[in-house]
C-alpha cells in the first residue's frame, strides 16, 4: 500500500505544471540509467521535482529590509515594476529572480545604494534543469555585503536556444573568470565579457560538460587510446 501511495504522489508531482522563472526537474535513476547496467546502487531512485515556492511577506529577518530597499532603488532608476519577477526564501537564503535585460541595472543598484551595499560578487554559477524544463539554463550571482554582512542571490533564466546573459564584469570585476567557467561548463553566453573563452576545457572542446544532456562516458582517453563506456553500458556485478 505504501508503495502504491508513493507511486501516486510521484505521478502527481511529475504532472504538476510549473510556472515562473524557477522550475525543478524530476529525477529517476542515477544518471538516468535504465536496465542492468547500473552498478551505482541507485537505479531505483525516483524523486519528484523540487520547486521552492515564491515567498510571501513577511520574508523574515533582514530579508524584508533588503527587498524594500532594492525595490525603492529600482523605482528611483525608473526600471519596470516587473524587474524582480519572483522572490524565494528557501533554506534560510533569499533569491531574487530578475529580468535578464535588467540584470546590470539591478546589480548596480545592489552595489551602490547606501541601504544595500552588496559590494562583492563572490561567485557566478550556472544551473541546467534539463531538456524538459522551459528556460532550463540559469545564471546565478552570489552577492555579499561587506558593510552589512549579508548574502543574497540574483538569478536569471534563459532558453538553451538563446542562452545570452549580460556580463556583470563591469559592475563586479571578480565575475570575470567565473563567467568564463559558466560559459565553459554550461554554454551560457555572457554578452559584454572582455574575453569569454574556455577556462577548464581545451579551446577546441565540443559541447559543455555540465549540461544535463551532455553524454556521460564514451569519451576516448587520448594518451592510452582507451574508452570509458557510458553508465548504462558498464558491466553489472549483481
Amino acid at each position: 500500500m505504501a508503495d502504491n501511495e508513493s507511486e501516486q504522489r510521484w505521478a502527481v508531482e511529475r504532472a504538476r505544471p510549473q510556472s515562473g522563472p524557477v522550475a525543478g526537474r524530476a529525477r529517476q535513476g542515477m544518471f538516468g540509467v535504465r536496465g542492468t547496467g547500473d552498478t551505482s546502487g541507485y537505479g531505483g531512485l525516483r524523486l519528484p521535482a523540487y520547486v521552492p515556492p515564491a515567498a510571501e511577506r513577511p520574508y523574515g529577518g533582514w530579508f524584508d529590509e533588503v527587498a524594500d530597499a532594492l525595490l525603492a532603488a529600482l523605482g528611483e532608476r525608473g526600471l519596470p515594476a516587473d524587474t524582480v519577477q519572483q522572490v524565494t526564501v528557501d533554506r534560510g537564503e533569499i533569491t531574487f529572480y530578475v529580468r535578464t535585460d535588467q540584470l546590470l541595472e539591478v546589480c548596480r543598484a545592489l552595489r551602490d545604494d547606501p541601504a544595500l551595499r552588496f559590494e562583492l560578487c563572490s561567485s557566478v554559477s550556472g544551473v541546467d534543469y534539463g531538456p524538459e524544463v522551459p528556460q532550463r539554463l540559469h545564471s546565478v550571482c552570489h552577492l555579499t555585503s561587506m558593510t552589512y554582512r549579508r548574502r543574497i542571490r540574483v538569478e536569471v533564466a534563459v532558453d538553451v536556444e538563446d542562452p545570452h546573459v549580460p556580463s556583470v564584469v563591469e559592475v563586479y570585476p571578480t565575475a570575470d573568470f567565473q563567467e568564463r567557467e559558466t560559459w565553459d561548463m554550461f554554454g551560457i553566453v555572457y554578452d559584454g565579457h572582455p574575453a569569454l573563452t574556455r577556462i577548464l576545457m581545451p579551446d577546441d572542446w565540443d559541447g559543455h560538460p555540465q549540461r544535463k544532456d551532455y553524454p556521460l562516458g564514451g569519451i576516448p582517453v587520448e594518451y592510452k587510446g582507451a574508452e570509458i563506456p557510458p553508465p548504462d553500458q558498464r558491466r553489472a556485478y549483481s
